[in-house]
């Protein structure tokens, strides 16, 4: 078989990873590991815009790549005619902050 099993891991990363509306929530002990974001990308005109669903997916990988289990959004937002990315027409970033909490088994 040529399946990577890393791709799954990949793949499945971003569920491994609990979306919380406050700090509050997060069970203690926790640490804060760090900021992360992620981009969802319109690459030509006729395509599809950037959505929040697929930058948000991307920040939570991103957090798990950080060994995070927990993140707090804190904001997206949608940049036209990115001068800075000249593979993206339009490019929708999401930002958040990672935490690691223990988790019961």
């Amino acid at each position: 078989s040529n399946l990577d099993p890393d791709n799954f891991t990949e793949y499945f990363s971003a569920s491994k990873v609990t979306i919380i509306n406050d700090e509050a929530e997060l069970a203690t002990p926790y640490q804060y590991v760090g900021s992360v974001e992620g981009q969802s990308c319109q690459e030509k005109a006729h395509h599809a815009l950037p959505d929040e669903i697929t930058a948000r997916t991307n920040a939570r990988k991103n957090a798990y790549q950080l060994n995070a289990n927990a993140v707090l959004f804190t904001g997206c937002t949608l940049i036209d005619n990115n001068e800075a990315d000249k593979q993206c027409i339009a490019t929708r970033v999401c930002y958040a902050k990672a935490f690691r909490t223990q988790t019961s088994h």
